[in-house]
């Protein structure tokens, strides 16, 4: 079973190859046709796209649309309106030892890759990077995840529908596809999930020395400063955490450190948040995603349940194993060699840490591996200019949480142990993207101290090119030293 897979994969990788040597993708027109298709599904198929998200996530209406597919159409619209410009080939300086010539950096798409997608939001980080890959010119293979089925299956379903067939493949599957996925030779790997499988897709590429791309997490913290517009602030902090996915997502608020005088005010905040946002009895609420299985909403379940933090949560920490619910629920003041504080905790949970000091957040942060992104609340620019130079992340946010990724223009993607690369927007494109280096030079203009056999006069007409001398240059281009 596993050579036939493996056979069969080879075929479709090698037909991709085909369809790219024969130039099938790297015309405008097509790719802007693609872009195109994908943005009429976006429209189209909103209703099924929301169902499929509803069935793997109970993923309320509102969050599929603004979060997943209205992601897509502001990817797909800015794609499609900057598509000549980025295709365009970018002049640059040609330097006077080169002259006369011409310089410029070329894109050129690297040819067949593979994007494998996340089960969190299965739809925008299938296609998103998808837009990138077709804007620079690529045949595209799409492994969603099988850990969102109904979403999965859609996605195998409407794709062919919309694109070039030939061009842009989807494989459904579990670990034994991806295995055989990754046993092909890809031109890029774009990866979306943890830092786990992210380190078995790098090994797996390092044997064809393939680049990848690695969209992975981590534990991203909120610094909140005493000085906060204590309700906004809340609202904040509750929108990118349980309002994204219900705490299942690579940028939401991991833990919260505050200075001990002020955590109460703030918790007070988020109860009366909570309250509002949810209501009294959060698992009745059509607001809040569920867990997405069983082995997730057992892995949180066991983080609760771990006898160093159980009786630190302060708010919340209602269940249902059977709904696979989990409330809106918050500690205060968990070891810090806690299980919830070793590890990412993608769900519901939020501890918050408490100091003396604000600045002591600084060498705590940095005690732990770089996250994704990293919040503060504050009014004190001085404090902002601190947090910004002493913290390393993959993106960083002011006053409000995950809407950096929103931005066209910002690059999204980790550093560390929260992934490599990034994309949206044109980082998307110069992701599947290689940068050509062209120069181009005309007959005339020979130096002849460049060729043997060498001199004295010779070497000191290069030694005055190489220091950026215009008499040595003058001097070369005329053909000076002349019958040595």
């Amino acid at each position: 079973m596993a050579a036939a897979r493996s056979v069969g994969m080879e075929a479709e990788v090698a037909a991709l190859r085909g369809r790219f040597a024969a130039g099938g993708t790297r015309g405008a027109e097509w790719r802007a046709a693609q872009l195109r298709g994908i943005l009429r599904m976006a429209a189209e198929a909103e209703a099924e796209v929301c169902r499929a998200l509803h069935a793997d996530l109970a993923k309320p209406y509102t969050e599929s649309y603004v979060h997943e597919i209205a992601l897509v159409k502001s990817s797909c619209k800015f794609a499609l309106k900057n598509l000549k410009k980025w295709m365009k080939p970018q002049k640059v300086t040609a330097p006077l030892m080169t002259f006369p010539s011409t310089a410029r950096v070329a894109a050129e798409p690297l040819g067949v890759v593979l994007i494998i997608s996340a089960w969190n939001y299965p739809f925008l980080l299938s296609i998103d990077p998808i837009i990138g890959a077709i804007a620079a010119g690529n045949a595209v293979v799409l492994k969603p995840s099988e850990v969102a089925p109904a979403t999965s299956s859609l996605l195998a379903e409407l794709l062919p529908r919309y694109v070039d067939g030939s061009c842009i493949k989807v494989v459904e599957g579990g670990v034994a596809e991806t295995t055989t996925l990754l046993e092909q030779k890809w031109d890029k790997i774009f990866y979306t999930g943890n830092g786990k499988v992210g380190r078995i897709v790098m090994a797996s590429a390092a044997k064809h020395l393939t680049p990848v791309v690695l969209e992975l997490g981590g534990k991203c913290p909120v610094v909140v400063d005493s000085n906060v517009n204590l309700h906004v602030t809340a609202k904040r902090i509750a929108a990118g955490k349980w309002g994204c996915n219900n705490g299942q997502a690579c940028i939401s608020p991991d833990f919260i450190i505050t200075t001990k005088s002020f955590a109460p005010k703030l918790l007070e905040a988020l109860e009366k948040v909570l309250e509002k946002f949810y209501g009294r009895d959060p698992l009745r609420s059509s607001d809040l995603s569920r867990i997405v299985n069983s082995n997730h909403f057992n892995r949180l379940k066991k983080l609760m349940d771990d006898e160093t933090v159980s009786d630190k949560i302060v708010f919340g920490g209602q269940r249902d194993e059977h709904q696979l619910k989990i409330a809106p629920t918050i500690f205060m003041d968990v070891p810090l060699d806690s299980g919830i504080m070793k590890e990412e905790i993608f769900g519901p949970l939020l501890p918050i840490i408490t100091v003396d000091k604000i600045h002591e957040s600084f060498a705590l942060i940095n005690s732990m591996t770089k996250p994704l992104a990293a919040y503060l609340f504050t009014k004190d620019s001085k404090l902002q200019e601190q947090y910004e130079a002493a913290i390393s992340a993959g993106g960083m946010l002011v006053n409000d949480t995950a809407v950096h990724l929103t931005n066209q223009y910002l690059p999204f993607g980790g550093v560390g142990e929260s992934g490599m690369g990034a994309y949206h927007g044109r980082f998307s494109f110069e992701a599947f993207s290689h940068k050509k280096a062209v120069l181009v030079r005309r007959f005339a203009g020979e130096a002849a101290a460049r060729y043997p056999p060498y001199s004295a006069a010779k070497l000191k007409i290069l030694r005055g090119v190489l220091k950026g001398n215009l008499g040595a240059m003058i001097k070369a281009i005329l053909g000076f030293p002349r019958g040595k």
